[in-house]
């Protein structure tokens, strides 16, 4: 008996997911400009838990989306799941936050799959997938031009997707592009299976040493400076 609970807070959307055994049992997500995750996130725990009556003792296991995304998300999702499995003495388990959302496509006529989520101007957090979601090429910050990728999947189908996605789209990429008509964002309820296979595999962190994979370092906007008038 295997009962995880996943934790996904990389974006502007905050979703729980409760599993048994590689199948979803419970979830919750909420996709909010405010980034409401430190008040929703730990409301949404003890709501999948409730649903599932489930006590916290009776978890096996925390998976969360350890990045690349927001720096503000990112930290208040890993610092739940660090908590929750130091309390509790559970395993941790960390997933992708790009491979978490590429989960989500399915029944795609294409060679590969590409991932973005954005980062800042014409930046995005993106990787390189194949049609059956195997990794092709890994995770890299990438200021997007019109010819982003041309060399990588030349003139095969390509699906792309996320909420850095509309950034490419605008710039008129020279490549085979088919692109999500949702605004796509990695969601719990898509970590399930990954998640499952890792904790067969016991493939857990170090909680000691575990930090979100944040790709760049933090950036905050300098204070404009005063002057006389």
């Amino acid at each position: 008996m295997a009962y995880i609970l996943h934790l996904e807070t990389s974006t502007k959307q905050c979703s729980v997911a409760l599993s048994f055994e590689g199948e979803l049992k419970a979830s919750r997500v909420l996709l909010s400009d405010s980034f409401s995750h430190s008040e929703k996130l730990h409301l949404f725990i003890s709501e999948v838990l409730d649903e599932a009556q489930l006590k916290p003792e009776k978890l096996n296991a925390i998976a969360v989306s350890k990045g690349p995304g927001s720096y503000t998300g990112l930290r208040i999702g890993v610092a739940a799941a660090k908590g929750l499995c130091f309390a509790l003495d559970l395993p941790l388990i960390a997933l992708n936050s790009l491979e978490v959302l590429v989960q989500s496509v399915s029944g795609q006529n294409t060679e590969f799959v590409i991932p973005m989520l954005d980062a800042r101007r014409m930046e995005v957090y993106t990787a390189l997938f194949d049609g059956n979601r195997n990794w092709k090429h890994q995770t890299s910050a990438l200021v997007l031009t019109e010819n982003s990728f041309k060399d990588l999947v030349e003139q095969k189908k390509v699906f792309i997707l996320g909420d850095g996605a509309k950034k490419f789209q605008e710039l008129n990429p020279k490549i085979r592009a088919q692109f999500s008509t949702e605004n796509n964002y990695p969601n719990a309820n898509d970590m399930v299976e990954l998640a499952w296979q890792k904790y067969k595999a016991k493939d857990f962190e170090s909680l000691a040493y575990f930090e979100p994979f944040y790709l760049k370092d933090f950036q905050t906007t300098p204070p404009k400076k005063k002057t006389n008038i």
